[in-house]
């Protein structure tokens, strides 16, 4: 039974600085998201300073499949839906600037705590606190249905760009188009344990920290520093003020939030099990599939954490595919840094 639970009153403020259309661009294109408000940049489009909202105003919470999820709703509940998904370790606050800004040009914008996060609960307590890739793609497509959505387009940031790609590569008439920040990020158990060159190993320190009894312990004693770390790192050139920080920080206080976070990084390395509800979408996202759906990939040019080059990944899209590159020192949680260029990268896709 669909039940939506409204915690408070609704803000439904709009943001009115949205951008200008950017300009037909080639394969890869930079775009300045650094100016100040009011700036105009080098492609023309008006640019919207980062931390412009600092909240979401009211939460709802829905119960879809095996969750009762907690999400954020902004625009016209007749508006073309877009679903903005986050990543670890950060929270819905990644798209607190850019959901205003679509909200304002008329769509209805989703903003779901993925499970082990803010509000997001199991149903069940015997539940496993699996974080498999294709479970959180599956809880994706549980929302939609609880939600009445037939199709969306989704777009996201880190784990949330990977559970974007499976949404869009397995359930593609669920999909109208898609937005990944660092492109094509499917992953694949059995290359998941192949060894890497030094170098790249060393950008994956804390999955390994993550695969002992000791990282555990530690991420569950330092869950607060060792996120701020992790800011720090993927994004260098962000200059985060500390209630940004713990606007985020408090998603980390959900019960399952550390069993999540272990599993998703010891199944990645074939350490920990999955369930076998999911068995066959693993097989089908081991192969690789070519995302059919209309796609535009984001990187930035001052990415701190792992990520392939956007020339690795082009062959992945068959559909309509852009690649930008946002300019500017913009780090890893790009929608966060420059909510202007991913909100505009997520008008331009909805309109292929």
């Amino acid at each position: 039974m669909k039940r939506i639970q409204y915690l408070e009153r609704i803000d439904r403020r709009h943001f009115f600085g949205a951008a200008a259309m950017i300009a037909a661009a080639p394969l890869v294109m930079a775009v300045s998201a650094n100016a100040q408000p009011g700036t105009t940049d080098a492609a023309g489009a008006t640019s919207i300073k980062p931390g412009a909202n600092t909240s979401f105003g009211a939460l709802k919470q829905i119960e879809a499949g095996v969750l009762n999820i907690g999400y954020a709703e902004m625009g016209p509940i007749g508006g073309l839906p877009v679903i903005l998904l986050h990543g670890w370790p950060y929270d819905i606050h990644t798209y607190v600037d850019v959901a205003p800004i679509l909200a304002a040009k008329g769509y209805r914008v989703i903003v779901p705590y993925l499970r082990g996060y803010g509000t997001t609960r199991f149903l069940s307590n015997e539940a496993p606190r699996n974080a498999q890739q294709s479970a959180l793609g599956a809880d994706v497509i549980a929302l939609m249905d609880a939600l009445g959505i037939e199709k969306v387009t989704i777009a996201g940031c880190d784990w949330g760009a990977r559970t974007a790609n499976i949404v869009a590569a397995l359930w593609p008439e669920r999909c109208k188009a898609m937005v990944s920040v660092s492109g094509y990020l499917i992953g694949n158990q059995q290359l998941g344990m192949m060894p890497l060159p030094p170098k790249a190993e060393l950008q994956w320190w804390y999955q390994y920290y993550f695969a002992t009894e000791r990282g555990r312990a530690g991420y569950e004693k330092y869950t607060r520093d060792f996120a701020r770390l992790i800011w720090q790192i993927a994004s260098p050139q962000w200059s985060f003020d500390d209630a940004t920080f713990e606007r985020s920080a408090t998603a980390f206080d959900n019960p399952d939030h550390v069993a999540i976070v272990i599993h998703n990084y010891r199944w990645r390395l074939g350490l920990a099990d999955g369930e076998s509800r999911y068995h066959e979408l693993e097989q089908r996202l081991a192969k690789a599939p070519v995302i059919t759906v209309p796609t535009i990939t984001l990187e930035s040019d001052a990415n701190g954490a792992p990520h392939p080059e956007p020339s690795a990944y082009a062959k992945m899209f068959s559909g309509k595919y852009e690649h930008r590159t946002i300019s500017g020192g913009i780090g890893h949680n790009l929608p966060q840094e420059a909510p202007e260029a991913f909100a505009q990268a997520v008008i331009d896709v909805a309109g292929l």
